[in-house]
This record gives structure tokens, C-alpha cells and sequence, in this order.
């Protein structure tokens, strides 16, 4: 079973190196692949920088960024592009020619979020002056949304001769307005520099009804439980970033963090913006996600340097513990079961009871004796794929689960043959008593089913079908070989291993792996989860053995 991998959305950063790794292009390829976007970054500067200040920068000849750019362009299909620090005038002239050129016009541009850089957290500045003009007549006409803080938005309009001081909720407002007239889609004015309480933010939510307000990092209505538990956040600073579009104005409203963890945020957030619009999720939903990925960055950052530390870009990965199957390894998931068990698993496989068996020695009276209590088991394991129906919830799952249920009525079925051919009716099997090794066995299977959990279920279940399978094959390529120790001439057990090395086994084999490696890849366990898995895997494989030397020692 190979894994049909979607290709990750292409994104492009067109922005600044930060050496320290917090913020420029390297924060905004992490935040890509925390989006699962595929990142490439066009290097408009280098520079030499650490968490509390930049100590030089070393700008990209403009003819540089254009082959970057084109060549990049010329190849991959960009699905979103974002655009950070450009240093200069002929930098964001270059970068803005440069995608009017290779696109027939604005609107066949992918979406284009431009974070207009001007200074560091650390106060550097990033963004010449006369680039400002350049980057609000040449690349905001081409930008789906511009993302500029305070600082940058009363710098870019006081380039058009608007005095504005932004103190308040409203001013961001009207501020936002009138940076749409500078021909973005959109603009998201960023409120980190302006305190704001829930107080101002239900002020203008009553005066502009219009307003849409979102929330999700505050407690909502009908959430007493949690507010007598938690900070009253009524009276604390928030964070207020405004989106303003066309027909539009959203409030995204969270709580203000102390923290000298913010570098890079800006960036971080930019990119989050334009991993999401690279998927096809609207502004508000984009912006939605990515001031929530952005906070919880800042709130779960760990201390890096002595200065403004980075945010946790990886807050939202969660490590895999199984791969996804490929073309070489198709079967991942089941390596790791059978490797992490090795030696309870080669004790099962290669047991005393299967190598007798196989050269034909096995006493008589120990097979009757396993064909009998294998004959009980299997109702215990017919049960439990019943329970598994129960717990199925899509068509092709309870398909799955029936069908290995009518695998069993076969095997039972041979199971009389082979008893009947020994005199041994099935009355007689019926009326056997269980063995204590059968009995404990079928009631770990059912009370595992009862637990709830349908994935557990299915790894207590597949030691024994695939266990049974491997055996099969196992003697099958040692009959095979010159001068085998295997004796399947005139050994009576011969069909006992034709039928669990044949083709009608093997495909409920077949069919039992697929169930395996479809859980595991469409519900990747977390590592509590996968220890769980593997140890439930390793008990049943323990009681197949045990099974075992019940049926040769007669117990």
C-alpha cells in the first residue's frame, strides 16, 4: 500500500536573511512547513544579525534578485508569494517590475501579501526612506493584502502627506481605510503597538454594527465554567489587528502578551497569512488561523539569545512516529510492530510446535488437541471482529471487518475437515472444554473490544492473522529450499500449510496489513498512543505462543 503524496502548495518568500534564524526568510520557511507549504525564498539581503541588533546588512544587486526571482517563476507554479524586507528603491522596484512582467496583469498574480518592512523589533531600520514610495506606488497595487504595524502605517502615510497618529481602535479604522486607497485588496493594520482594552473593542462594536469582531482567543458566552478558573481578561491589554477589504471591516481580538519573544513576529505572521491564502482559504479565514498560530508562537516560545528572542515556530507540529508507506517500504507501520517484538515475535513464528508440524513429527493427539481449542478461539475472534463492525464508521471499514469475520467461517470450516478425517465430529468440538491458554486469550481480545477503542482492537487482532500468515510462508520457502529440514511428502499436516501459505489466506493477510497502515496513516499516533499499540501487539503475539505450547504440551 504506497502513499499517494499531495503535492504541498509552492510559496514564495521574496525578503531579507536573518542570521540568527528568528525572523527574514528563515522564519518564514518555517512557518511554511508548519503550514505544510513547500517554501522558496528569493534573498534580497544578508545580513548580520542576533537577537538584540543588527550589526550590518549586505543588499542583493537588483540584477540578482530578478534572475532569483525569474528563475524561480520560470519553473514552479507559486501559489502565494509574500514579500518582507526589500532594503531599497531599486530592490522593490526590481522585485515589483519583475512580477508585472512575468504575470499578464494584477490580477494574475497569486495572492501577494506584502509585510512592508521598515524596522527591526530591536529598532534598526530595514526600509530606505525613498523605498517607501516605491514599495506604495509599485508593489501595493499588486498586493492582495499589505500587513503593516503602527510605526509602518503612519510612515506610509505620511509619504502621501496624511498626518495621522494612531492612539485607538477608530484610528486604526480610518488609518486602514486610507491605506486601501493605496491599492492592495486588502490591509491588515497590526495592533501590537496600540493598547487597547475589551472595553474600547465593544465600543466600536456598538457604534459600527458592521464591524465583525472575532474573538477565539477570549472566553465566549457561555463559558462561566471556564471563566472562574481562568484571568479575567475584561480589564487587561489586548491585541487588536484590523482587516479592512473592500466591503469589510474584522476585528481579530486576542490577549497581549508580556514577552521579549516577538522577533520575527511580524514575518511569522505574514507568512502564516500567505501559507493559508496559498491553500485557498479566504482573508478572514486566513488571518483568522494565522493570528491564532502567531500567539500561541509567542506564548509557547522558548529563551533563545539575550535579546528579543524568536517565537516557536513549530508549536503545531507533531512529530511522526510511523512514516507514511511508500513505493519501497509499503508497509511501514507493520516493520515497526514485528521489529519492536522481534524475539517474542521469532519465538511465535519459529515455535517447536510449527517445526514439527512442519517435518511431519508433531504428535498426533497435541494437533487434535490445537485443532480443538483453535476451533473455540476462533468464535472469541469472530466475536471481536463483530465488535469492530460496531465500532466501524464508514462503509468500507465494516466491509473490511465482515469480510475477515467470513474468513474465519472458512477456517472453521477446515478446521472440521481436518477433524472429521480423525473421526472427531463437530459435536465433539463443541463439548471440548477450553483451555486455560484459549480462554485467556479470547477474553483479552473481548475485553480490549469493550475498551472502546476501535484501534487497539485492531492490534490485538492482527497477531494472529498475520502471524498465521507468516508461519505459512515461512515453511513454504524453507520447503523450497535444496535438502530442507521441511518434509512435506507424505506429511499429514501438508495442508494445514498449503492453506495458510495459499493464495485465499494470503489475501486476508493482504487485507488485514491495508487495515494496519490505513490506521496508522490516517490517525498518526501520538507516542503514548504508539506505546499502547505496540504493547497490545506484543501481548497477543506472547499469547499466540502461548497458544502454542498449550497445543504441545497438551494443557
Amino acid at each position: 500500500m504506497a502513499c499517494n503524496i499531495e503535492a504541498p502548495p509552492a510559496l514564495l518568500t521574496i525578503a531579507g536573511s536573518d542570521s540568527s534564524g528568528g525572523a527574514g526568510i528563515q522564519a518564514d520557511l518555517k512557518t511554511f512547513t508548519a503550514f505544510g507549504c513547500y517554501g522558496m525564498s528569493v534573498i534580497t539581503a544578508l545580513t548580520a544579525q542576533n537577537t538584540s541588533a543588527v550589526q550590518g546588512v549586505h543588499p542583493s544587486p537588483p540584477q540578482f534578485i530578478e534572475q532569483q526571482l525569474r528563475s524561480v517563476l520560470s519553473d514552479i507554479e507559486v501559489r502565494a508569494i509574500k514579500t518582507g524586507m526589500l532594503f531599497d528603491a531599486d530592490n522593490t522596484r526590481t522585485v515589483a517590475r519583475t512580477l508585472k512582467d512575468h504575470y499578464a496583469d494584477a490580477k494574475s498574480v497569486p495572492p501577494l501579501v506584502v509585510d512592508p518592512v521598515c524596522v527591526s523589533t530591536s529598532g534598526h531600520t530595514l526600509l530606505a526612506p525613498d523605498a517607501v514610495q516605491v514599495l506604495i506606488d509599485e508593489l501595493c497595487p499588486l498586493a492582495t493584502l499589505i500587513t503593516p504595524n503602527k510605526p509602518e502605517a503612519e510612515l506610509m502615510l505620511s509619504q502621501k502627506n496624511v498626518l495621522v497618529k494612531i492612539a485607538s481602535l477608530e484610528d486604526m479604522i480610518l488609518a486602514s481605510e486610507k491605506l486601501r486607497t493605496f491599492g492592495p485588496k486588502a490591509v491588515l493594520l497590526k495592533g501590537g503597538h496600540v493598547e487597547l482594552t475589551l472595553a474600547d473593542v465593544e465600543k466600536v462594536a456598538s457604534a459600527r454594527p458592521e464591524v465583525a469582531v472575532v474573538r477565539e482567543e477570549l472566553l465566549l458566552d457561555n463559558m462561566e465554567i471556564l471563566q472562574v478558573h481562568e484571568q479575567d481578561l475584561s480589564t487587561k491589554p489586548l491585541v487588536v489587528d484590523v482587516l479592512h477589504e473592500e466591503n469589510s471591516v474584522t476585528l481579530f481580538v486576542s490577549p497581549k502578551i508580556e514577552s521579549s519573544s516577538t522577533h520575527g513576529t511580524g514575518c511569522t505572521l505574514s507568512a502564516a497569512i500567505a501559507s493559508l491564502l496559498g491553500k485557498g482559504n479566504s482573508l478572514v479565514e486566513a488571518t483568522r488561523q494565522a493570528t491564532s498560530f502567531t500567539h500561541i508562537g509567542i506564548e509557547t516560545a522558548f529563551p533563545v539569545g539575550h535579546g528579543h528572542g524568536p517565537l516557536n515556530h513549530l508549536h503545531g507540529i507533531i512529530p511522526r512516529i510511523i512514516p507514511p508507506p511508500t513505493a519501497s517500504n509499503p508497509h511501514p507501520f507493520t516493520r515497526i510492530l514485528i521489529q519492536s517484538s522481534a524475539k517474542t515475535w521469532k519465538a511465535y513464528v519459529e515455535h517447536d510446535f510449527v517445526k514439527q508440524l512442519a517435518q511431519g513429527t508433531l504428535p498426533k493427539e497435541s494437533f487434535i488437541h490445537f485443532i480443538k481449542q483453535d476451533y473455540l478461539y476462533l468464535k472469541y475472534y469472530a466475536r471481536a471482529y463483530g465488535l469492530l463492525v460496531a465500532k466501524s464508521s464508514t462503509y468500507s471499514s465494516i466491509q473490511t471487518a465482515t469480510q475477515t469475520i467470513v474468513n474465519v467461517i472458512n477456517e472453521v470450516t477446515t478446521h472440521k475437515g481436518f477433524c472429521a478425517q480423525w473421526g472427531i465430529s463437530e459435536a465433539d468440538l463443541a463439548a471440548t472444554p477450553e483451555s486455560p491458554a484459549t480462554t485467556a486469550y479470547g477474553a483479552y481480545l473481548l475485553d480490549t473490544g469493550l475498551q472502546g477503542d476501535s484501534a487497539k482492537l485492531i492490534m490485538a487482532l492482527a497477531a494472529c492473522l498475520l502471524g498465521y500468515g507468516e508461519v505459512g510462508l515461512w515453511l513454504k520457502k524453507e520447503a523450497a529450499k535444496p535438502n530442507s529440514w521441511v518434509k512435506l511428502e507424505d506429511n499429514i499436516y501438508r495442508k494445514w500449510i498449503e492453506d495458510y501459505s495459499g493464495p485465499e489466506y494470503q489475501a486476508a493477510v493482504k487485507l488485514g496489513l491495508d487495515t494496519i497502515e490505513s490506521l496508522a496513516t490516517a490517525d498518526p499516533p501520538n507516542a503514548l498512543r504508539f506505546r499502547e499499540w505496540c504493547a497490545i501487539w506484543e501481548k497477543c503475539t506472547g499469547l499466540e505462543k502461548g497458544f502454542w505450547d498449550m497445543a504441545l504440551h497438551i494443557l
